[in-house]
């Protein structure tokens, strides 16, 4: 499933490092953590989507490792910077064993169908 992302050569030499740094360290520690944790919740504070999604898995008792970037208000340029990376719009974004698997409905619906126990099993 390619998607479009600009082509280094039409970034100008002058500000590729610009680009391939920008917020790097959200990156890696998202990068980090899918590593580290079968589930990964990305979310942000103010967000009911992100609650909704950890409730979830808490009510089946499936553990999860949480990372919030910011509010609202706070903490856009991270969570810009990461969604860039991975190509989902909106948050929560959640992993689970290293798969970008959506956001809370689509969790849900893991859930719903048993698809989720089967990642996880």
């Amino acid at each position: 499933m390619p998607r479009a992302v600009l082509d280094e050569q039409r970034i100008h030499p002058a500000i590729r490092s610009v680009v391939a740094g920008h917020h790097a360290d959200a990156i890696a520690e998202v990068e980090a953590a899918v590593a580290a944790h079968p589930v990964v919740v990305l979310g942000m504070a103010g967000n009911p989507w992100p609650k909704k999604a950890r409730a979830a898995l808490d009510r089946l008792g499936i553990a999860h490792h949480d990372i919030n970037h910011g509010s609202y208000v706070s903490g856009w340029r991270r969570r810009n910077a990461v969604k860039m990376w991975c190509g989902w719009p909106t948050f929560p974004i959640i992993f689970v064993r290293g798969q970008m698997v959506g956001g809370a409905q689509d969790l849900q619906r893991l859930i719903d169908s048993g698809e989720l126990k089967r990642l996880l099993g």
